[in-house]
């Protein structure tokens, strides 16, 4: 497959620059974006989980242009356009994907995750040349009551996996407590990720 001029490659690990804190927005709980945005501190990204919203061009402009005023980074979820930071990818496309089909980016710095719950999807996202893995639901979540917990054990060793495969890791799910934080040190991760982890984004009950 003939690579896209239009595309530079994607960095090698250890030389990206990474947030250690990436806010998300949820349709339910926390679905405004600019005030996700707004309380993200320097720093650190945020994700725009916009699935099946199709929000308008100009909008997805106006909250890059308030993202780099912030010195933080927008990911778009499922959207691959320049005019964002990045991207993130549901498992399940991930799984999908191609192999390398992002190892080459819109333009320098473009950031790409992906979630991942098992060691197939870890290895599908290194694969497909993603940057980080969100790893989760470590703890239990607002976001997915039913859902089993992955715990410490299985997070690390899905951590190593990743890490060895050249991605950085975030763990999510479950994250909003001090307590959660330390049963993960001495991990491989990156940072943590989630809804309502910066102190004054606003969640609906």
């Amino acid at each position: 497959m003939k690579s896209d001029p239009k595309l530079v490659p994607r960095p090698k690990p250890g030389k990206r620059k990474l947030p250690t804190l990436i806010l998300m927005t949820d349709a339910t709980r926390a679905p405004d974006p600019a005030e996700a945005l707004a309380c993200a501190p320097k720093g650190a990204a945020v994700i725009y989980r916009a699935y099946g919203l199709s929000p308008i061009y100009a909008d997805l402009v106006r909250l890059g242009r308030m993202a780099r005023r912030k010195g933080v980074r927008l990911l778009i979820a499922g959207n691959l356009q320049a005019v964002a930071d990045g991207a993130h990818f549901p498992e399940y496309i991930i799984r999908q994907s191609t192999e390398r089909r992002f190892a080459g980016r819109a333009r320098p710095g473009f950031l790409v995750t992906a979630a991942a719950h098992s060691e197939r999807a870890v290895i599908a996202a290194a694969r497909a040349g993603a940057d980080a893995v969100l790893i989760s639901p470590v703890f239990a979540t607002r976001s997915h009551p039913g859902a089993k917990p992955l715990g410490p054990v299985r997070f690390a060793r899905l951590a190593v996996m990743a890490h060895v495969r050249g991605l950085a890791v975030y763990a999510l799910g479950g994250m909003t407590t001090d307590d959660a934080r330390r049963r993960l040190s001495g991990t491989c991760m990156t940072g943590i990720a989630g809804i309502g982890l910066a102190p004054k984004q606003k969640e609906r009950a």
